[in-house]
Protein backbone atom coordinates (compact mmCIF):
# COMPACT_ATOMS: atom_id res chain seq x y z
CA UNK A 1 0.00 0.00 0.00
CA UNK A 2 2.83 2.42 0.86
CA UNK A 3 4.24 2.21 -2.66
CA UNK A 4 0.87 3.27 -4.14
CA UNK A 5 0.26 6.25 -1.86
CA UNK A 6 0.95 9.83 -2.79
CA UNK A 7 4.22 11.15 -1.38
CA UNK A 8 3.70 12.86 1.96
CA UNK A 9 5.43 15.00 4.51
CA UNK A 10 4.93 15.36 8.21
CA UNK A 11 5.33 18.93 9.39
CA UNK A 12 5.17 20.49 12.82
CA UNK A 13 4.20 24.06 13.58
CA UNK A 14 6.43 23.84 16.63
CA UNK A 15 9.62 22.79 14.85
CA UNK A 16 12.14 25.29 13.41
CA UNK A 17 13.49 22.53 11.16
CA UNK A 18 10.04 21.93 9.75
CA UNK A 19 9.76 25.67 9.13
CA UNK A 20 13.09 25.68 7.27
CA UNK A 21 12.00 22.70 5.15
CA UNK A 22 8.75 24.48 4.31
CA UNK A 23 10.62 27.65 3.33
CA UNK A 24 13.11 25.70 1.21
CA UNK A 25 10.35 23.85 -0.65
CA UNK A 26 8.30 26.99 -1.17
CA UNK A 27 11.28 28.87 -2.61
CA UNK A 28 12.64 26.10 -4.84
CA UNK A 29 9.92 23.52 -5.52
CA UNK A 30 6.42 24.79 -4.68
CA UNK A 31 5.06 22.32 -7.22
CA UNK A 32 6.24 19.48 -4.99
CA UNK A 33 4.33 20.89 -2.02
CA UNK A 34 1.25 21.02 -4.24
CA UNK A 35 1.61 17.36 -5.24
CA UNK A 36 2.11 15.71 -1.85
CA UNK A 37 -0.03 15.07 1.22
CA UNK A 38 0.54 17.24 4.29
CA UNK A 39 0.18 15.67 7.74
CA UNK A 40 0.83 17.36 11.08
CA UNK A 41 2.84 16.04 13.97
CA UNK A 42 3.06 17.42 17.50
CA UNK A 43 3.66 16.36 21.07
CA UNK A 44 0.23 15.39 22.44
CA UNK A 45 -1.29 16.67 25.64
CA UNK A 46 -2.76 14.30 28.23
CA UNK A 47 -6.13 13.99 26.50
CA UNK A 48 -4.68 13.14 23.10
CA UNK A 49 -2.15 10.80 24.72
CA UNK A 50 -5.04 8.96 26.35
CA UNK A 51 -6.78 8.55 22.99
CA UNK A 52 -3.56 7.16 21.54
CA UNK A 53 -3.05 4.82 24.48
CA UNK A 54 -6.58 3.49 23.99
CA UNK A 55 -5.48 2.44 20.50
CA UNK A 56 -2.21 0.98 21.73
CA UNK A 57 -0.13 3.71 20.08
CA UNK A 58 3.09 4.99 21.63
CA UNK A 59 4.87 7.92 19.99
CA UNK A 60 8.70 8.00 19.92
CA UNK A 61 9.05 10.99 22.24
CA UNK A 62 11.75 10.98 24.91
CA UNK A 63 13.31 13.57 27.18
CA UNK A 64 15.84 15.88 25.54
CA UNK A 65 19.22 16.60 27.09
CA UNK A 66 20.33 20.09 28.00
CA UNK A 67 23.24 19.79 25.56
CA UNK A 68 20.83 19.08 22.73
CA UNK A 69 18.71 22.06 23.77
CA UNK A 70 21.72 24.33 23.37
CA UNK A 71 22.67 22.70 20.06
CA UNK A 72 19.22 23.31 18.57
CA UNK A 73 19.30 26.96 19.57
CA UNK A 74 22.69 27.34 17.92
CA UNK A 75 21.77 25.32 14.86
CA UNK A 76 18.55 27.22 14.31
CA UNK A 77 20.44 30.49 14.34
CA UNK A 78 22.97 29.11 11.87
CA UNK A 79 20.36 27.76 9.45
CA UNK A 80 18.32 30.96 9.63
CA UNK A 81 21.41 33.02 8.80
CA UNK A 82 22.16 30.81 5.81
CA UNK A 83 18.64 31.52 4.51
CA UNK A 84 18.69 35.24 5.23
CA UNK A 85 15.95 34.89 7.84
CA UNK A 86 15.51 36.77 11.08
CA UNK A 87 14.17 34.58 13.86
CA UNK A 88 12.27 36.04 16.78
CA UNK A 89 12.57 33.07 19.10
CA UNK A 90 9.20 32.32 20.71
CA UNK A 91 8.83 31.79 24.43
CA UNK A 92 6.48 28.91 25.22
CA UNK A 93 5.02 28.60 28.68
CA UNK A 94 2.83 25.54 29.21
CA UNK A 95 2.21 25.09 25.47
CA UNK A 96 -0.71 23.03 24.20
CA UNK A 97 0.18 22.09 20.64
CA UNK A 98 -3.35 20.84 19.96
CA UNK A 99 -4.47 24.50 19.80
CA UNK A 100 -2.58 25.15 16.58
CA UNK A 101 -2.48 21.69 15.01
CA UNK A 102 -6.15 20.88 15.45
CA UNK A 103 -6.90 24.35 14.11
CA UNK A 104 -4.91 23.31 11.04
CA UNK A 105 -7.30 20.39 10.55
CA UNK A 106 -10.24 22.79 10.70
CA UNK A 107 -8.53 25.13 8.21
CA UNK A 108 -7.67 22.22 5.92
CA UNK A 109 -11.35 21.20 5.95
CA UNK A 110 -11.99 24.58 4.29
CA UNK A 111 -9.21 24.05 1.75
CA UNK A 112 -6.94 26.55 3.51
CA UNK A 113 -4.53 24.26 5.32
CA UNK A 114 -1.46 25.43 3.40
CA UNK A 115 -2.26 29.08 3.99
CA UNK A 116 -2.75 28.34 7.69
CA UNK A 117 0.69 26.72 7.89
CA UNK A 118 2.29 29.76 6.27
CA UNK A 119 0.53 32.14 8.65
CA UNK A 120 1.30 30.03 11.73
CA UNK A 121 4.99 29.79 10.85
CA UNK A 122 5.09 33.55 10.31
CA UNK A 123 3.40 34.14 13.66
CA UNK A 124 5.63 31.75 15.58
CA UNK A 125 9.08 32.15 14.10
CA UNK A 126 9.09 35.71 12.81
CA UNK A 127 6.54 37.51 14.98
CA UNK A 128 7.36 35.61 18.23
CA UNK A 129 3.68 34.94 18.89
CA UNK A 130 2.38 32.10 21.04
CA UNK A 131 0.49 29.78 18.70
CA UNK A 132 -0.84 27.92 21.74
CA UNK A 133 -2.88 31.03 22.50
CA UNK A 134 -6.40 30.69 21.05
CA UNK A 135 -6.46 34.45 20.44
CA UNK A 136 -3.44 34.15 18.16
CA UNK A 137 -5.18 31.36 16.25
CA UNK A 138 -8.32 33.49 16.03
CA UNK A 139 -6.24 36.26 14.50
CA UNK A 140 -4.82 33.88 11.91
CA UNK A 141 -8.33 32.65 11.12
CA UNK A 142 -9.59 36.20 10.58
CA UNK A 143 -6.56 36.94 8.40
CA UNK A 144 -7.50 33.98 6.19
CA UNK A 145 -11.22 34.73 6.21
CA UNK A 146 -12.00 31.58 8.21
CA UNK A 147 -14.27 30.98 11.20
CA UNK A 148 -12.27 32.41 14.11
CA UNK A 149 -14.46 30.74 16.71
CA UNK A 150 -14.10 27.27 15.17
CA UNK A 151 -10.34 27.49 14.73
CA UNK A 152 -9.58 29.07 18.09
CA UNK A 153 -11.60 26.42 19.95
CA UNK A 154 -10.47 23.45 17.85
CA UNK A 155 -8.71 21.85 20.83
CA UNK A 156 -12.08 21.65 22.59
CA UNK A 157 -13.79 19.85 19.70
CA UNK A 158 -14.09 16.08 20.42
CA UNK A 159 -14.26 15.20 16.72
CA UNK A 160 -11.12 17.18 15.88
CA UNK A 161 -9.43 15.57 18.89
CA UNK A 162 -10.15 12.11 17.53
CA UNK A 163 -9.03 13.07 14.03
CA UNK A 164 -5.84 14.56 15.43
CA UNK A 165 -5.10 11.41 17.41
CA UNK A 166 -5.69 9.35 14.27
CA UNK A 167 -3.13 11.46 12.39
CA UNK A 168 -0.57 10.99 15.15
CA UNK A 169 -1.27 7.24 15.11
CA UNK A 170 -0.67 7.27 11.36
CA UNK A 171 2.69 8.94 11.93
CA UNK A 172 3.66 6.09 14.24
CA UNK A 173 2.58 3.52 11.64
CA UNK A 174 4.70 5.38 9.05
CA UNK A 175 7.74 5.07 11.28
CA UNK A 176 8.12 8.76 12.05
CA UNK A 177 10.71 9.57 14.70
CA UNK A 178 11.33 13.26 13.98
CA UNK A 179 10.27 16.16 11.78
CA UNK A 180 10.36 17.15 9.04
CA UNK A 181 9.73 13.63 7.81
CA UNK A 182 9.09 12.76 4.16
CA UNK A 183 7.86 9.57 2.53
CA UNK A 184 7.99 8.52 -1.10
CA UNK A 185 6.76 4.98 -1.53
CA UNK A 186 8.76 2.95 0.98
CA UNK A 187 11.61 5.47 1.10
CA UNK A 188 11.86 7.78 4.11
CA UNK A 189 13.70 11.08 4.35
CA UNK A 190 14.27 12.78 7.70
CA UNK A 191 15.47 16.30 8.35
CA UNK A 192 15.81 19.56 6.50
CA UNK A 193 18.98 18.32 4.80
CA UNK A 194 16.92 15.58 3.10
CA UNK A 195 14.61 17.97 1.27
CA UNK A 196 16.55 17.82 -2.00
CA UNK A 197 16.75 13.99 -2.16
CA UNK A 198 13.01 13.84 -1.46
CA UNK A 199 12.35 16.34 -4.24
CA UNK A 200 14.42 14.27 -6.68
CA UNK A 201 12.47 11.15 -5.70
CA UNK A 202 9.13 12.90 -6.24
CA UNK A 203 10.13 14.45 -9.56
CA UNK A 204 12.02 11.39 -10.78
CA UNK A 205 14.95 13.69 -11.39
CA UNK A 206 18.43 12.21 -11.60
CA UNK A 207 20.21 15.44 -10.78
CA UNK A 208 22.72 15.44 -8.00
CA UNK A 209 22.22 17.89 -5.20
CA UNK A 210 24.84 20.59 -4.80
CA UNK A 211 27.17 19.60 -1.96
CA UNK A 212 26.71 21.57 1.23
CA UNK A 213 29.61 23.79 2.21
CA UNK A 214 31.82 22.00 4.70
CA UNK A 215 31.97 23.93 7.91
CA UNK A 216 32.90 22.93 11.41
CA UNK A 217 30.19 24.03 13.83
CA UNK A 218 31.03 26.47 16.58
CA UNK A 219 31.06 25.07 20.08
CA UNK A 220 27.76 25.78 21.84
CA UNK A 221 27.86 28.70 24.22
CA UNK A 222 25.43 27.92 27.07
CA UNK A 223 25.70 31.45 28.46
CA UNK A 224 24.48 32.90 25.17
CA UNK A 225 21.19 30.98 25.43
CA UNK A 226 20.65 30.61 29.16
CA UNK A 227 18.06 33.39 29.21
CA UNK A 228 15.91 31.62 26.62
CA UNK A 229 16.08 28.31 28.40
CA UNK A 230 15.31 29.83 31.76
CA UNK A 231 12.33 31.69 30.28
CA UNK A 232 10.93 28.51 28.78
CA UNK A 233 12.01 29.04 25.19
CA UNK A 234 11.09 26.16 22.91
CA UNK A 235 14.08 23.97 22.12
CA UNK A 236 12.40 21.69 19.61
CA UNK A 237 10.76 18.32 20.02
CA UNK A 238 12.22 15.81 22.38
CA UNK A 239 13.69 12.64 20.96
CA UNK A 240 15.10 14.23 17.81
CA UNK A 241 11.82 15.57 16.50
CA UNK A 242 13.28 18.91 15.52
Amino acid sequence: MASRRRPRWYFSLRSPYSWFAYRDLMSTHPEVLDSIDWLPFWEPDEETARLLADEGVTLPIVAMSRAKNFYILQDTRRLATERGLDVSWPIDRDPCWEVAHLAWIAADDEGRGKEFVAAAYQARWQDAKNISDPEVIAGIARELGLDAQRLSTAAQDPDLRKRGAALLAESAHDGLFGVPFFLHGRDKFWGVDRVEPFVRAVLGDGRKAAPAAAQAPDAPDPAAHADLLAAGGDQGHAGGCG
